[in-house]
């Protein structure tokens, strides 16, 4: 069987009593990161073995990891933080294994944009969970249609471009679209820094963010849609 286990995105508490199990009593733990995983497997006296299993191999080792799954072995998936498949590595592997007829189970936990877009203040009714934005290619485009989407938007991002999406952002969306970014979920310096397209911009202008980035965007008053049948929760 493979397993697919969330791991802590911050705090290593924020783990299931089942994952710890699944991960004691698998055969095999696959790791985004070996080095990090291990900080998280000698807190909880783990001691299965791990193997890397990255964006950088996953094409390559997809075929060998189904065979030993054929062959009976209890596999367990972990990323650096969060769910597996969610901006990290873990679709293509679960795809393989279902397509094999090999039985997948996914174990619910965490996944940082939703503690992030629950705490933003922001409408969560709908949304609409984009993680990383193209770099180049296609990233106007893209900009441009979730200009005009009226769920709430969900966009992860670096540190280092955070500053230059937001500007990016409010051009697109308009200067006052409201807006939060959370910094560091569940860990010691967490925050949520609420207010405007352009005042979070002239802020991480001068201030430069550290650590893990989800952007929460209110999504537009004016689309029809949202006009209907969702309230536009303006103060």
């Amino acid at each position: 069987m493979l397993h697919i286990v969330p791991t802590p995105v911050g705090n290593l508490e924020d783990i299931t009593l089942r994952a710890l199990k699944v991960l004691k009593e698998a055969d095999l733990i696959l790791a985004e990161d070996t080095r990090t995983s291990a900080v998280l497997l000698r807190h909880y006296d783990i001691c299965t073995p791990m193997r890397a299993h990255h964006r950088n191999n996953e094409h390559a080792a997809v075929a060998g990891i189904v065979s030993e799954l054929e062959a009976g072995r209890d596999i367990a998936l972990i990323s650096d933080a969060g769910t597996p498949g969610i901006s990290d590595p873990g679709f293509m592997l679960a795809r393989a294994a279902r397509d094999a007829g090999v039985e997948v189970e996914c174990l619910p936990g965490a996944t940082a944009f939703v503690p992030a877009l629950v705490g933003s203040g922001l409408p969560c009714d709908r949304f609409v969970f984009e993680g990383f934005l193209p770099l180049k290619k296609g990233r106007a485009a893209r900009l441009a249609e979730l200009a005009s989407d009226p769920r709430t938007v969900i966009i992860y991002e670096s540190p280092l471009r955070l500053a230059r999406t937001l500007r990016q952002l409010a051009e697109a969306f308009g200067d006052g679209r409201r807006a939060c970014v959370c910094r560091e979920i569940s860990k010691l310096h967490e925050e949520y820094r609420r207010g405007s397209l352009s005042e979070l911009a002239v802020h991480y202008d001068l201030n430069q963010a550290k650590g893990e980035i989800v952007i929460i965007l209110e999504g537009c008053a004016d689309s029809p849609v949202r006009g209907k049948s969702v309230p536009s929760h303006k103060s």
